[in-house]
């Protein structure tokens, strides 16, 4: 199984970027799968997730109204749009997948597979 998350970058104050996380090698369909980040010294965190089927996302409130997940089973791809960045949002940016963890989703140990992060840096 792997997680390929890319589109990560600088990007000015105010500025959007869009990640993508390609995956392969298992059934994509059947698996939540969540976005996290982690900035210098400080832990990794739950930004969002969506459902298998995509009829559900879920957000923590410093990035809503700003990012959007979704996801095109078809192409096995989860994508997030990060919109209005601010250096807050600062951080490697995780993709990860989990089966029925409808109920954990922001808790990282819910998650079974991980994608090997993808850095945004922004510039004020």
């Amino acid at each position: 199984v792997q997680l390929q998350a890319s589109g990560g970058g600088l990007v000015q104050d105010g500025g959007s970027l869009r990640l993508s996380c390609a995956a392969s090698g298992l059934t994509f369909s059947t698996y939540t799968t969540g976005w996290f980040r982690q900035a210098p010294g400080k832990e990794r965190e739950w930004v969002t997730a969506i459902r298998r089927g995509g009829d559900g996302t879920y957000y923590t409130d410093s990035v809503k109204g700003r990012f959007t997940i979704s996801r095109d089973n078809a192409k096995n791809t989860v994508y997030l749009q990060m919109n209005s960045l601010n250096a807050e949002d600062t951080a490697v940016y995780y993709c990860a997948a989990g089966k029925s963890i409808l109920s954990s989703i922001k808790n990282i140990n819910a998650y079974t597979y991980w994608g090997q992060g993808t850095l945004v840096t922004v510039s004020s």
